[in-house]
């Protein structure tokens, strides 16, 4: 086993015996498999597109098989090797179809050439002969950003599953998607062509981001600011985590006049914001904070839980029995929702039109039953509460008030103090550097690293409040358009505005997002709590000459570098 694709491998190298988020050897073999599995797809897909043959199965699933390996999301060996014989059996058909339409397909790369093997043991060391560990007789730092695009098309691949969920969709990200799948194989390219490529990634992020956000506010509207109970009501419950706003619509149908209320947990806060699943009243509020305390919050959860997308933790007996995970995520032992489209002609007829499915796209019924036979919440309980809703519509919408506070300097600063949360060490950095962030300043966050600060109350600089909570992760995209327009206003570059950077990274979402960035051309980013282990010390350089990307220091030294 070899992984270092997240923030906290092993000893900041890598992940050797076991993974640090959980998977064993044997799962991560597999992932390596569906990887190359894929690449061999991927060969078909890309000169299939040169003679007119465009898959749409195929390009839905090399989405969805890469994003399976992103971390946190799927654990269950045998998901996986029902994955890897898919992928080769759409290699086969689509081979059939580029060829008639004379295409290539006569690939000799031993990704195309692959046979599963006939049992699970095999498929194993079928992985393990391919694993991601660097080849010390390859060039370091072309292997560098090699492994930077690929986990960087992991995340891209996150963003446009979630997109296409909700009926947006743009070949020209599956393509990218393909062609680094494939360009990943070549050995004939130079440092300064993988530079390009890893750029193009963020090119790419960026159209994967706003397809996402076309897609969540076309359903559900833009987001409002909405005060967000922490506490419960009583009754009984069911607990919502990862950051499928689809997941969520489905269960409040489907969850209408039983008597349940239902909570979010870590990255679906943001949810409440949205007007079109705020308006059931069963929506009660949020429990709990970030994907890595979950083992300690859903023993104490006394209702159900659904797992969506991705974030998931090796469960704990006190509650193995009440979580459920839906979509691409999946542990051993654990309760699976598959979704199993639409049950009559008509409702599907509706869902083309995006009228939706009544909720019944998936069937979550063993998880309202689970939800009232648990005992729910005795009493209610008053934990305070926070605010949400400050995407990119609602921050535009007072740009006026703003603009008028930097120019009369009541407004001196604004951090956009964002990324994953993690159980690493020295996370508490992020706490200690908003609760220092001078009160003429502006505090803008978005995905899990929130849960450092989200509960502090800031106050507000004539009206705006302090501390504003952008999103999900997936909604970077916004934080990117507030900054464009506050440049645009402003008459100047996004890097002159008073606006600085501070980002927690943990997975492949994030090293997206990073790319994305740096494709637009933004510099001075604090990046932390640790820099990549997969980023070699010359890549860094080129990083931090054309960039200017640093990691963090200290609050108090980083807030008098970045105020004077």
């Amino acid at each position: 086993m070899f992984c270092y694709q997240c923030e906290q491998t092993a000893k900041g190298e890598a992940c050797k015996t076991v993974g640090v988020c959980g998977k064993n050897s044997e799962v991560a073999a597999l992932q390596d498999l569906l990887i190359h599995a894929l690449q061999g797809l991927a060969l078909v897909a890309v000169e299939g597109r040169k003679v007119g043959v465009v898959d749409e199965e195929a390009n839905l699933f090399t989405c969805e098989g890469v994003f399976s390996t992103l971390t946190n999301v799927d654990f269950d060996p045998q998901r996986f090797v029902a994955l890897i014989k898919r992928a080769v059996a759409l290699r086969q058909s689509l081979t059939e179809k580029v060829k008639a339409a004379g295409g290539k397909t006569d690939f000799s790369q031993a990704a195309f050439t692959f046979t599963p093997a006939a049992d699970l043991a095999g498929m194993v060391k079928q992985g393990e002969a391919v694993e991601l560990h660097p080849d010390p007789s390859d060039n370091a730092d072309i292997q560098s950003l090699k492994h930077i695009l690929l986990f960087g098309i992991k995340g891209v691949a996150a963003y446009a599953d979630h997109a296409k969920i909700l009926g947006q969709e743009d070949d020209q990200v599956y393509a990218f998607i393909q062609e680094s799948l494939v360009n990943i194989l070549r050995t004939d390219l130079g440092l300064q062509d993988w530079v390009g490529l890893v750029l193009k990634c963020g090119e790419v992020n960026l159209r994967a981001m706003e397809l996402l956000d076309a897609g969540n506010t076309g359903a559900y509207g833009h987001p409002v600011p909405t005060e967000v109970p922490l506490g419960a009501k009583a009754g009984k419950a069911i607990l919502v985590s990862g950051h499928d706003l689809k997941d969520l619509e489905m269960l409040l149908k489907q969850t209408e006049g039983k008597g349940i209320n239902i909570y979010t947990h870590g990255e679906m806060l943001p949810a409440h914001g949205y007007p079109e699943l705020k308006k059931y009243p069963h929506f009660h509020g949020h429990y709990g904070t970030a994907w890595q305390n979950q083992q300690k919050e859903f023993a104490e959860f006394p209702g159900a839980i659904l797992m969506t997308t991705n974030c998931i933790q090796k469960p704990v007996e006190a509650y193995k029995g009440n979580i459920f995970t839906t979509g691409l995520v999946g542990w051993p032992g654990v309760a699976h929702i598959d979704d199993k489209g639409c049950p009559s002609l008509l409702d599907k007829v509706k869902n083309a039109v995006g009228l939706g499915c009544a909720g019944k796209g998936k069937d979550f019924g063993p998880v309202i039953k689970k939800a009232q036979e648990l005992p729910g919440f005795a009493a209610a309980s008053d934990k305070g509460k926070v605010m949400v809703g400050f995407a990119r519509n609602t921050v535009m919408g007072v740009a006026g008030t703003v603009i008028e506070a930097v120019k009369n300097k009541n407004i001196r600063h604004f951090f956009l103090v964002a990324g994953c949360d993690g159980a690493k060490p020295g996370r508490n950095y992020y706490t200690e550097f908003v609760e220092k962030v001078p009160k003429d300043c502006v505090v803008l966050t978005l995905a899990c690293g929130k849960f450092r600060f989200f509960d502090q109350n800031l106050g507000d600089i004539g009206g705006i409040p302090r501390l504003l909570d952008v999103g999900q992760c997936n909604d970077a995209y916004s934080a990117i358009q507030i900054a464009v327009a506050l440049a645009n206003a402003f008459e100047c570059g996004v890097n002159d505005l008073p606006l600085s950077l501070v980002l927690s990274w943990y997975e492949q979402k994030a090293v997206a997002i990073l790319l994305t960035l740096l494709h637009l051309g933004i510099k001075d980013i604090r990046l932390g709590p640790s820099l990549p282990a997969f980023v070699t010390p010359n890549v860094l350089n080129v990083l931090v000459e054309n960039f200017a990307i640093k990691p963090i220091s200290t609050p108090d030294e980083d807030l008098k570098t970045i105020l004077g």
